[in-house]
């Protein structure tokens, strides 16, 4: 259960974690990426209770990231798949796991590979430069202010850092 909500921080990657911010949600968009598209699947793979479950999918098809399609009229039944915002965010669950598989790896081993269809070959999923391609890495980032940054909830730091005057 969420402890906490990020709505009211002004903060795109707080934004993001209020759609995705919890431990069940990841591995929910993990197993539609997957191929699994039934309420079943999911509880049974996840070992998630049934109401947690109902609230997890509600949250992301509320959040834009899945879409929720009737396949079965009695009783109403429902396939899930993800939407255009829920398939921008695979790569981004790809390159956690990859971190995982460094950092956090099972005792067994890596659990999944990743193999890139357009050269054949399997990959390392790594966050890169739009621009150039090149992996990004902490110090070779530098942010600063974007059109919307001001001194608010969850920004003080970065308007501090960033030297942004307050905007109320």
């Amino acid at each position: 259960m969420r402890n906490t909500s990020f709505a009211s921080m002004h903060c795109s990657l707080a934004q993001s974690l209020e759609l995705i911010g919890d431990w069940w949600t990841p591995l929910i968009l993990r197993d539609l990426y997957l191929g699994m598209d039934r309420f079943d699947q999911f509880a049974k793979d996840l070992g998630i209770s049934r109401n947690l479950l109902t609230d997890r999918l509600a949250t992301l098809v509320d959040g834009g990231l899945v879409r929720r399609t009737p396949y079965q009229q009695h009783p109403v039944r429902y396939s899930y798949e993800l939407t255009g915002a829920g398939r921008e965010l695979v790569p981004i669950l790809m390159a956690l796991t990859a971190w995982g598989d460094r950092w956090a790896t099972p005792p067994a081993g890596q659990p999944i590979r990743f193999t890139h269809t357009t050269c054949g070959k399997l990959t390392t999923p790594t966050v890169c430069c739009s621009e150039c391609g090149e992996t990004l890495a902490m110090q070779d980032v530098v942010p600063s202010p974007g059109p919307g940054g001001r001194t608010a909830p969850g920004t003080a730091l970065i308007a501090g850092v960033l030297g942004l005057e307050a905007k109320a």
